[in-house]
């Protein structure tokens, strides 16, 4: 039996993450159907793999469905150009962040941030608003907050519930169901290489003055240094291990937990 025609428990589902993110580049969005998750988001990366409205419209039909949206980028900017906005179907909800350089031209990534956010959930109040250089003015938003999983989340979470914030919280997660070390750093390890601090501690520069592998061919200090970052940054394990992981962020207060199938589709609804 295909991926697509399998009615089972999958592996994503038993960890108990609550949506699944997908990119389009990667993958066709539409095998979102044979996801045993209710909620999907699907990730910008440029206008050339925005999904068309005939698929969203039949992921909206049967999945709690949300397309990230760069509030900076035109077309999709609440202060200016939005037909690209507009042009999103009845019933596909927003994850509104400000949006990835590499997604942005010059003019586009100098637009202030701020009240294009603000604009943006008054249009979609039920919108994520992601918080990645962004925190305060997403905080502001008074709207779910849409974070990604890093060393800190645990604490993070603790003090906004304490502090008295009662919204959502969303943490978006690199997942890999597997405790192979190389199929993981193969999977997450350059990710995790360009967090801040885990490009602070890495080696500069290999023995013969190669940059510092990243993957599963990474030796020595560097590869110890990823596998615990790759950790800190991602679900990693087995299903039991990540399951724990993610009662863990639920217990600290996260709502939704949004696990991003880092080594593709085929291996998280197996």
């Amino acid at each position: 039996m295909s991926v697509t025609e399998s009615t089972g428990e999958t592996q994503l589902s038993r960890t108990g993450v609550d949506a699944l993110a997908l990119k389009p580049a990667e993958c066709d969005v539409s095998r979102a159907l044979a996801a045993d998750v209710d909620v999907v988001t699907i990730d910008y990366e440029g206008r050339d793999h925005v999904p068309n409205g005939a698929t969203l419209r039949e992921l909206a039909a049967e999945k709690t469905l949300r397309m990230t949206t760069p509030v900076r980028a035109t077309g999709y900017d609440p202060t200016g150009d939005d037909s690209l906005d507009d042009a999103i179907p009845a019933g596909v909800g927003r994850v509104l962040v400000a949006g990835h350089g590499a997604y942005l031209d010059d003019d586009e990534q100098a637009r202030a941030v701020a009240p294009r956010l603000g604009e943006a959930v008054q249009r979609h109040p039920e919108a994520w608003v992601g918080t990645e250089a962004v925190e305060r003015v997403a905080l502001a938003t008074g709207a779910t907050q849409f974070e990604l999983l890093s060393r800190s989340t645990h604490r993070d979470v603790r003090a906004l519930r304490a502090a008295g914030f009662d919204g959502e919280v969303a943490v978006y997660a690199p997942t890999v169901l597997t405790d192979d070390e190389d199929d993981v750093l193969d999977a997450v390890g350059a990710y995790a290489a360009r967090r801040g601090p885990v490009r602070r501690a890495l080696p500069d520069a290999a023995a013969d003055g190669e940059s510092v592998a990243t993957d599963a061919s990474a030796t020595g200090r560097a590869r110890d240094v990823l596998s615990k970052a790759v950790r800190d940054y991602a679900l990693v394990g087995d299903v039991a291990t990540v399951r724990e992981q993610v009662a863990g962020l639920h217990d600290v207060g996260v709502d939704h937990v949004v696990a991003y199938p880092a080594r593709g589709l085929d291996a998280a609804l197996a």
